[in-house]
């Protein structure tokens, strides 16, 4: 049977899923381009840091701004406000705004991806209770001359959009677990490095 005939049996609903499929490719593939240097550069990032603990503070601050990872853009961020004279709670507050403001960049449509996944097989299972009725409706017009094909055909069109609803939800399921994965590595690594910064310069201050 060919596409089209498939989505006629299905309806409205074969097309809002069709219609959700290619959405979630697009966005697993514009995300995984996005996330996909946000680990990257770490080697570059402690030599930075070794620099700054040498006293070395311009040397750090270029090699942190060759880096493209969001790690590397908050580092740099909270070099250039230590440089600044700024310190404790206040600095600590607009570290936390700044990565998280990286964390949302990050996380950006991966909810969508969520949503469609939850209501991809809520879809499916519709079109399934709305070909169950229309079948049953079918069966009771048929009257004497009802026959058992008569049921057959309008159940597997019927469960034509819940098998279609699963294949959306399952991909759309794994690539946002995948991708909120890679994501919050990438948060981690802010956090790790900009910890690691502000340790070095009490350190440098104690001394």
């Amino acid at each position: 049977m060919s596409a089209l005939s498939l989505m006629g049996a299905g309806g409205p609903i074969l097309i809002v899923l069709a219609l959700l499929s290619v959405l979630s490719l697009a966005v697993i593939v514009h995300k995984a381009i996005q996330l996909r240097g946000v680990t990257a550069g770490q080697p570059a990032r402690d030599a930075a840091l070794e620099e700054w603990a040498a006293g070395r503070r311009d040397g750090a601050r270029s090699s942190v701004s060759q880096g493209r990872a969001p790690a590397d853009r908050v580092l740099g961020f909270a070099m250039d406000r230590l440089d600044q004279g700024h310190r404790g709670p206040a600095l600590a507050s607009v570290l936390v705004h700044r990565g998280s403001t990286e964390l949302a960049q990050m996380m950006s449509l991966i909810r969508l991806l969520e949503l469609i996944a939850m209501i991809g097989p809520l879809l499916g299972l519709l079109g399934t209770v709305l070909g169950m009725i229309q079948s049953f409706q079918e069966l009771s017009l048929a009257e004497g001359s009802a026959n058992a094909s008569i049921l057959a055909d309008g159940i597997w069109q019927a469960l034509l959009t819940t098998a279609a609803g699963l294949l959306v939800a399952i991909p759309a399921a794994v690539g946002a677990s995948l991708l909120a994965a890679r994501a919050e590595a990438g948060a981690r690594m802010i956090e790790e490095s900009v910890s690691e910064l502000l340790l070095i310069d009490d350190a440098r201050k104690a001394a």
